[in-house]
């Protein structure tokens, strides 16, 4: 079977007419032998965000995410970790005109105490990735940043509102490939934070949700560095929303848990062993951890779904439980799939969803605008129905960064100030 290609709009059900906002969405149908609402048609609307490094546009503007300049092998600076601070000290040196240069310690000598150094660090989360839901402070503190650190999940839509003077540095992982090791990110925090530089950490969605935030705020905190979270939109919240899906109902979900759908390597070793905790198999927990009237968010969970579908369905679930599994929510390339839960594994493999992929199953996706049937209709008998639809649910707020351009440049002349108000009172300090 494939899945085949329908270019038409998925209409809301809950509307007469498409709103102006909800028509941005396409979708593709897979019919197995039941019927899906008609669909309604609309255009897609993909616009590019502005773009600010004028070196970056041609190609930016070619391509796909996934080929931008900011994944690319250099981007990650040097191999070893003391290579890369040292680099930056080098650059710091070469605009000490600039900038204060009390700020920035010689590496020939021992530099400040450890743990008394005068950098700070951020760890914001930036969203799910439409740039529209990036919080005021994570832009305002974008704008003062000597060294930015993101990950893969960062879109380059917010990486291009960092400012033009700060070092940008690669930290991604993907499955199979890691940029950098989790003790070589916070080797790297650690190290900046030591030579008094400020130092921004993005993450993709909330930096304390299933984004390891948590183990870099304690080695920071061990080594007694200044540090501050900035809260970002997690998955969960932004694709739900976006959709339509309440996390929490009132008569149909009474609470929600979040998931993930992998542990990390050595984490079942470590519950046998009792040094870590009890959790061996993320399937099975999620399995005990559920029931009919919360709704089930699993994070990273594509490779174990068949498990996953399979063990709740086993446990009582309904295979008919609606479930929508998204991909890149929230962002222009978004890819969704709407089925029932038993069939949901089979759907996703043959839509071929690919990471990032965002999982929720429960009685709420069936309060979405876009699940494919109306309120208590069956599939025919002897099948079923997924619905892929791909295309954003609402406007792509990339535009806004276009037509309220004055509004950015403001917030950026913002940052600006502060970093030339902290730069003459080191001045005067003097």
């Amino acid at each position: 079977m494939t899945c085949a290609l329908t270019l038409a709009a998925a209409a809301p059900r809950v509307a007469a007419t498409a709103s102006p906002l909800a028509a941005a969405s396409s979708s593709r149908r897979r019919r197995l032998g039941a019927t899906t609402t008609d669909a309604a048609a609309a255009a897609v609307r993909r616009r590019r965000p502005a773009r600010r490094r004028a070196a970056a546009a041609a190609a930016a503007a070619a391509s796909d995410d996934d080929d931008s300049h900011y994944y690319s092998g250099d981007a990650r600076g040097p191999n070893a970790v003391e290579d890369v601070v040292e680099l930056y000290l080098a650059r710091a040196r070469a605009t000490a005109a600039d900038s204060d240069p009390s700020s920035i310690v010689d590496p020939d000598d021992d530099g400040p105490p450890r743990g008394r150094g005068k950098g700070r660090v951020y760890l914001i989360g930036t969203g799910p990735g439409d740039p529209g839901l990036l919080t005021l402070k994570a832009f305002h503190l974008m704008q003062t940043a000597d060294v930015v650190l993101y990950d893969r999940l960062v879109a380059p839509a917010i990486l291009d509102m960092v400012h033009a003077d700060a070092r940008m540095l690669y930290v991604g992982k993907q499955a199979g490939f890691h940029t950098r090791t989790q003790d070589e990110i916070e080797a790297m925090l650690l190290g900046f934070a030591e030579v008094g530089a400020t130092v921004v950490r993005l993450k993709g969605g909330d930096p304390l949700v299933f984004g390891r935030g948590g183990e870099e705020m304690e080695a920071l905190m061990a080594r007694g560095h200044a540090l501050s979270i900035v809260p970002g939109v997690t998955a969960a919240a932004g694709v739900g929303s976006e959709l339509g899906i309440p996390l929490t109902h009132r008569g149909a979900a009474t609470s929600v848990r979040l998931l993930t759908g992998h542990l990390r390597e050595g984490a079942a070793k470590e519950a046998a062993s009792g040094e870590g905790n009890a959790v061996a198999d993320p399937i099975d927990f999620a399995v005990t951890a559920a029931d009919l009237d919360t709704t089930l968010v699993v994070y990273m969970g594509l490779g174990t779904l068949p498990s996953l579908a399979g063990k709740l369905i086993a446990s009582g679930f309904p295979p008919e439980t609606p479930a929508v599994a998204v991909e890149r929510g929230t962002t222009p390339r978004e890819r969704r799939v709407f089925s029932a839960l038993g069939e949901l594994p089979d759907a996703v493999l043959e839509c071929e969803l690919k990471s990032p992929t965002l999982i929720i199953i429960g009685k709420t996706v069936a309060l979405s605008p876009w699940w494919p049937r109306k309120a208590g209709e069956k599939a025919a008998e002897g099948g079923g129905t997924f619905v892929l639809q791909e295309g954003l649910a609402e406007e792509d707020t990339a535009a806004w960064f276009e037509r309220d351009g004055a509004t950015v440049r403001k917030l950026r002349a913002m940052g600006n100030a502060e970093r030339k108000a902290a730069a003459a009172g080191g001045e005067s300090a003097r």
